[in-house]
C-alpha cells in the first residue's frame, strides 16, 4: 500500500482524483487551502492533512494545481520530500520549460489522460456523457518518467491508471514527446481547429441556415470525416478531395509543421505560462 499525498485535492481537477483514489486501497493524504476546495473535500466526507505533515509522509505526491501554480508549489513542496519518494505531475508543460526544481534523490513522474475517443464501445449514458474521462468512460493515458530509477516507473504508471480510471491502455513515451503532444498537437493545432469549426458553423447560421441544421449537418460530417482520416473507412470523394485542396490553400499557413520544432514547442509553453508575453 502507497502512501500518496494530493496536492489541490478540492479542485476542479483534484476532486476527480480525489474521488478516484477513495475507491482505492492506498492511503490518501488529502491537502486543500482554499475554501471552496476545502467545502469540496467536506462533501466527500474528508479532512484537509496540511501539506508539510502529507508530503514527509508520502510515497507519492500528486500536484493537482493549474500549471501557472506548478513551479511555485513544488518549489513548497519537493524539499520536504522523503528520499526516493515520487512527485507526479499532470501535465508535461512546467517539466518541460525545467520548473520543477532540482532535487536527484526524488522520481518526477508525469502522467496525462487521452480522454475517451470519439470511436468508442460505451453503452451507458453516464459513460456517453463523459468526455473528459475519469468517471464513467474509459480513456487511454500517456506517462514519461523524467528522472529517477526505472523500477519507479511502474509505480508511476500504476498510480496514473488508478487516479484517471478507467484505464484502457497506458503509452509510455517521454516528456518531449508529450509536450509536442500537449500543447501542440492536442491544443494549438486541433482545439485551435475545432474552434474553427464552431466559428464556420455559426457563420452559415448568421446567414440564414436554421441552427439545428447547421449543427446536424456538422456533427454528422465532422464524424464521416474523422472516420475516413483516423479509421480508414472510405475514401474522400473526388470533389471534396478538390474542396480540401481549396480550403487548404486559404485557410493553412505554409510551415505550421514548423509548430512540432522543439524551439517552437516551449515557445508554445512559455507563452500559456507567462500569458502576461
Amino acid at each position: 500500500m502507497l502512501k500518496i499525498a494530493l496536492i489541490g485535492a478540492g479542485g476542479k481537477m483534484g476532486c476527480r482524483i480525489t474521488d478516484n483514489l477513495m475507491k482505492g486501497s492506498n492511503s490518501v493524504y488529502y491537502v486543500e487551502v482554499s475554501e471552496r476546495g476545502k467545502q469540496n473535500l467536506a462533501q466527500r466526507g474528508l479532512e484537509p492533512t496540511p501539506q508539510q505533515e502529507a508530503v514527509g509522509e508520502a510515497d507519492v505526491v500528486i500536484l493537482a494545481v493549474p500549471d501557472v501554480a506548478i513551479g511555485q508549489v513544488s518549489a513548497s513542496v519537493v524539499p520536504d520530500m522523503k528520499t526516493g519518494a515520487v512527485l507526479m505531475v499532470l501535465d508535461p508543460a512546467a517539466a518541460y520549460l525545467g520548473k520543477l526544481p532540482k532535487r536527484d534523490d526524488v522520481t518526477y513522474f508525469v502522467a496525462h489522460p487521452c480522454h475517451p475517443p470519439v470511436f468508442n464501445d460505451e453503452v451507458t449514458p453516464e459513460a456517453k456523457r463523459d468526455f473528459f474521462g475519469g468517471v464513467a468512460a474509459k480513456q487511454a493515458i500517456v506517462c514519461a518518467l523524467m528522472q529517477g530509477p526505472e523500477e519507479d516507473y511502474a509505480k508511476g504508471e500504476l498510480v496514473a491508471r488508478e487516479m484517471y480510471a478507467p484505464v484502457m491502455r497506458s503509452h509510455r513515451i517521454t516528456v518531449e514527446q508529450m509536450a509536442m503532444l500537449e500543447p501542440t498537437m492536442a491544443e494549438t493545432i486541433s482545439s485551435m481547429m475545432v474552434t474553427v469549426l464552431g466559428e464556420a458553423m455559426e457563420e452559415a447560421v448568421s446567414r440564414g441556415v436554421p441552427y439545428e441544421a447547421a449543427k446536424d449537418f456538422m456533427l454528422g460530417h465532422i464524424n464521416i470525416q474523422l472516420g475516413i482520416v483516423f479509421e480508414k473507412v472510405n475514401p474522400f470523394s473526388d470533389a471534396c478531395l478538390v474542396a480540401i485542396e481549396y480550403g487548404r490553400k486559404a485557410m493553412i499557413k505554409e510551415g505550421w509543421r514548423d509548430l512540432y520544432n522543439s524551439d517552437k514547442v516551449y515557445e508554445q509553453i512559455d507563452i500559456m505560462l507567462h500569458p502576461e508575453k
